[in-house]
């Protein structure tokens, strides 16, 4: 469908990165379920923190489908191309570069969508990543800084000069954070400037959201973001739409628990059941967040300790829902 670098891409649907959501649990779900890539949660670039618990399991990809693309956030070049040579000697196929975050405890680090305010700077990071590595690098940002200082294309082209070999936008500014609908005229301009595969981001839900944001803003491919949390199959059901102009349903209540149990078991595998426990609590909110009686069961959910409980509890609650059928 499009290639970055030497990787061809054959679906037009990206999972997009978000910190805390794209785990490997759920990165390696959404690609089984029909995501054409999928970017990591972001690894800061400061490698003197990498020995944490959180970095360290943001950096393991063990048994992660190629290509395997990593998210890398900073604000200062060496530290970023230093972080680039080291998440390429860990595994990663593909670098991306953070300029899209807008959250505070980022953007005050002057990393993130704050970096859209300093072009030169933006243009010394893009060079000096693309330079320390030999696999593409990618870039994701927002449309600017704030309304009024839409510099999207500009960065494009910055990018397309450095040798960025995709670029992601989401059609907000930083000072929008996720308010408001995200606009996409931004994005069909930076798409009659540059020649590199575009990504069209913000406020894609559903499979004809896509096929017209699409047609809009003349991508490459969408990135979906939050509307797969509790949904990994959307990627999927877009991709189907996409190649064949019918829709896919949702999966039944079965599949659905299926789903969502092998989500539940990888987490507990990955993060051991203390942690799995506590992290699966969000997902199983975001898979039940539309299901009649699901705010008396989160509740319960919430308060159970053990890995075993969990998984009884959703076994239960799809029962007693087949059974109302």
């Amino acid at each position: 469908m499009f290639r970055i670098g030497p990787y061809s891409i054959d679906s037009r649907v990206i999972l997009a990165p978000m910190a805390g959501v794209t785990d490997r649990p759920f990165r390696q779900l959404c690609r089984r379920l029909g995501a054409g890539l999928a970017v990591s949660e972001m690894v800061t670039s400061d490698s003197r923190l990498w020995h944490t618990r959180k970095s360290s399991l943001r950096l393991d990809h063990t048994g992660e489908p190629e290509p395997r693309s990593v998210q890398i956030a900073g604000g200062d070049p060496d530290m970023l191309a230093e972080a680039a040579r080291l998440n390429v000697a860990n595994g990663a196929q593909i670098i991306d570069i953070n300029m899209g975050c807008p959250a505070k405890k980022v953007c005050n680090k002057a990393a993130g969508s704050a970096l859209l305010r300093d072009e030169p700077l933006v243009q010394d990071i893009l060079q000096a990543v693309t330079a320390a590595v030999d696999v593409p690098v990618t870039l994701k940002i927002r449309t600017g800084w704030c309304p009024d200082t839409r510099n999207a294309i500009r960065i494009a082209r910055l990018a397309e000069q450095s040798g960025i070999a995709a670029l992601a936008i989401h059609g907000r500014t930083r000072a929008d954070g996720y308010r408001g609908e995200a606009e996409y005229s931004t994005i069909a301009r930076v798409r009659d400037e540059v020649s590199i595969p575009l990504f069209a981001n913000g406020d894609i839900d559903s499979p004809r959201k896509a096929r017209q944001v699409l047609e809009l803003t003349g991508a490459d491919a969408v990135m979906i973001g939050r509307a797969a949390q509790g949904r990994p199959w959307l990627p999927g059901q877009i991709d189907h739409f996409l190649r064949t102009g019918t829709e896919r349903p949702d999966p039944s209540a079965q599949e659905q628990e299926q789903i969502l149990t092998e989500h539940l078991l990888a987490l507990y595998a990955f993060y051991g059941d203390y942690l799995g426990v506590r992290i699966a609590r969000k997902h199983v909110g975001w898979y039940l967040q539309t299901a009649e009686g699901n705010r008396d069961f989160r509740q319960d959910f919430n308060q159970l300790e053990t890995a075993h409980d969990q998984v009884s509890a959703v076994a239960a609650f799809f029962a007693s829902r087949l059974a109302a059928a």
